[in-house]
């Protein structure tokens, strides 16, 4: 019987050079999409999923990202002296239970491997969701809860997967894939950025895992790896042949919003999406593009 995914970690700890100058006093997880920030829908994908501790991976100037998930007395007292109450509950909404959030500074920028490896008091011998805060993934069911519901049958470990363009390779880390029934992908290895012509496949990680807390065993040994940081690819590589391994097809679309483009994408996407704004604001998508 697998033992139940409780705790995930979140690394939050990257500068977000890409988004210059927005990022240089914001952490780029509080970048909003519509009217959230990044890491509200992740820490959404994960309550959906069961998962009951979250482990935030930090560095300097990131306290705001803790901040959104505490109360606000001040803000709460005027909306409610005010009588305005859908905003209280907008307000409210994004609270996490008490003991809920362990924050983890991660002094220097080692790669996600290091990263990780800083979660490894905290998580204990847990199995462990990983979530990386500017993937967002839309979906019906939230892609950690498929996740979760497969672990639960197969245990061991899953890493979500999506196809990518062949040349785009040396990018992702990569699956080396054995038997394929649709949705599990069976994992024989694993290669971090492979340059096209020598890629297994083109079945990439895309942000989401459920592993064994074996990996940071693999972890503790420190070694760099491609771009001469210490690669979680490299860990789970070592994993492979001692536990089920597997990649997960699952439903939904990723949007990477490490990218501005992908950060647009998914903008317009959940806006879309909104009863509230997506007929007006496919209009005015309409009349642009005309």
């Amino acid at each position: 019987m697998t033992r139940p995914v409780r705790k995930a970690v979140i690394p939050v700890a990257g500068m977000g050079t890409r988004f210059l100058p927005a990022t240089k006093s914001i952490p780029k997880e509080m970048l909003t999409v519509v009217d959230r920030p990044l890491i509200q829908y992740v820490v959404e994908e994960a309550l959906d999923a069961g998962i009951e501790e979250f482990i935030f991976i930090t560095s300097r100037g990131k306290d705001c990202i803790e901040d959104h998930f505490d109360r606000f007395p001040e803000l709460e007292d005027l909306l409610r002296a005010k009588g305005k109450t859908d905003l209280l509950a907008l307000a409210e909404s994004t609270l996490l239970k008490p003991g809920a959030i362990t924050a983890i500074r991660q002094q220097s920028p080692q790669g996600l491997g290091h990263a990780i490896w800083c979660a490894r008091h905290a998580v204990g011998d847990e199995p462990f969701a990983i979530m990386l805060p500017d993937v967002l993934i839309k979906s019906r069911t939230s892609c950690l809860k498929q996740m979760t519901d497969a672990y639960a049958r197969v245990g061991g470990n899953i890493v979500a997967v999506v196809e990518v363009p062949k040349e785009h390779t040396n990018r992702y880390g990569i699956l080396d894939p054995g038997a394929d029934d649709g949705t599990l992908i069976e994992v024989k290895g694993l290669v971090e950025k492979p340059a096209p012509a020598k890629a297994p496949s083109n079945l990439s990680i895309v942000g989401r895992y459920i592993l064994d807390a074996d990996v940071f065993e693999e972890l503790e040994r420190q070694e760099p790896g491609a771009g001469g940081e210490i690669q979680l690819t490299d860990a789970m590589q070592r994993l492979i042949g001692k536990h089920p391994f597997h990649g997960q097809r699952f439903e939904g679309q990723d949007y990477d919003c490490g990218d501005k483009q992908g950060f647009l994408r998914a903008t317009v996407a959940y806006a879309l999406d909104r009863p509230d704004l997506g007929p007006a604001f496919r209009d005015y998508i309409k009349g642009v593009l005309n």
